[in-house]
């Protein structure tokens, strides 16, 4: 199944609303290194409001223990500074979805590491250089989704 993964978050709203979006596709949230807030931050727990519950939420000390614990997946890197569209990826049930922090993204070395597997999300203006987390992640979520799972109307 596809998965969000965010690295080193700082904002707690963000993470709220991306664990709300994760219950609200069933897709597991994966929180990797520090983050800027305490996990039981109200402000947190306020944008995710009672759906708590049902966010299947993973901590990770790195990405390392990211990638022991998800041996089969496919890590695609989200960033504003890569030349691939996420909508021109073929997205695959084992991807997961990593994303940086919000301030500075991902370090420059996994990036380049991992060039051919870095996606962004296109911008028509080029004096805006970046978009909310949270909305990137559901942008970029849903497309996968969409590639991956048949969704019902119903």
């Amino acid at each position: 199944m596809i998965r969000v993964a965010l690295v080193e978050p700082e904002i707690p709203p963000n993470t709220g609303s991306i664990a709300r979006l994760c219950a609200a596709t069933r897709v597991p949230l994966h929180i990797i290194g520090a983050t800027g807030f305490r996990l039981d931050d109200r402000a947190l727990r306020r944008a995710g409001l009672d759906y708590w519950p049902q966010v299947t939420m993973h901590r990770h000390f790195d990405l390392a223990s990211l990638s022991t614990f998800l041996p089969g997946a496919r890590f695609l890197y989200l960033t504003t500074k890569a030349d691939k569209a996420y909508f021109d990826w073929a997205f695959a049930n084992d991807d997961c979805l990593i994303f940086g922090r919000e301030t500075g993204g991902l370090p420059e070395n996994l990036l380049r590491e991992n060039w051919d597997r870095c996606l962004t999300i296109p911008m028509l203006n080029p004096k805006v250089r970046s978009l909310n987390l949270a909305v990137s992640v559901g942008i970029v979520l849903y497309e996968a989704l969409k590639q991956t799972v048949a969704f019902k109307t119903t």
